[in-house]
């Protein structure tokens, strides 16, 4: 009898160690496969409007800052960091709003980054105009598509840009 139990207790114990072994070796987050954006980026709105990004890992490599800057606007910056399984962003707009948006569970490894509005600070009303939603399509190493939603009265604009890694 004692020897089964021990058995039990054995099989038991080894279940639960693969299991945290399998844990700990889980596909990168989400966040872990946006830090690959790191450098410089040009790109063009589907009008043909050049648009400049960069990249940079910031907060001990937590967060990854982008710095976007339209050529027909003031410099924007979205702060991008892990929350859990989750990717949250927050997008410090030139119309003084900060739309926090966030990404359904991510698990593996993903081509497409879906961003959905959370919350805002600074913005007077649900109706004022806000980022309402990013995707992020990492197309390869070297190409980024961003697809933005502007939210204002009920109703959507998204303005898509192509964007391709600056080589150095």
């Amino acid at each position: 009898m004692k020897s089964r139990t021990i058995l039990a207790l054995s099989a038991t114990a080894l279940a639960l160690l693969a299991g945290f072994v399998a844990a700990q070796s889980k596909p990168a987050t989400g966040f872990a496969q946006l830090k690959t954006l790191v450098g410089e980026w040009d790109g063009k709105t589907e009008s043909g409007k050049p648009v400049r990004a960069s990249y940079k890992l910031v907060s001990g490599g937590t967060a990854l800052l982008e710095s976007l800057t339209p050529a027909d606007e003031s410099e924007m910056v979205t702060l991008y960091s892990a929350d859990g399984d989750h990717v949250a962003a927050t997008h410090y707009c030139s119309t003084g709003n900060q739309p926090q948006m966030r990404t359904p569970p991510i698990t593996g490894v993903v081509r497409e980054f879906a961003f959905s509005f959370v919350s805002a600070t600074n913005l007077p009303s649900p109706a004022a105009g806000h980022m309402h939603q990013l995707v992020l399509i990492l197309e390869d190493n070297d190409h980024l598509t961003q697809k933005w939603t502007w939210r204002e009265n009920g109703s959507d604009k998204t303005e898509v840009i192509h964007f391709t890694r600056k080589k150095s």
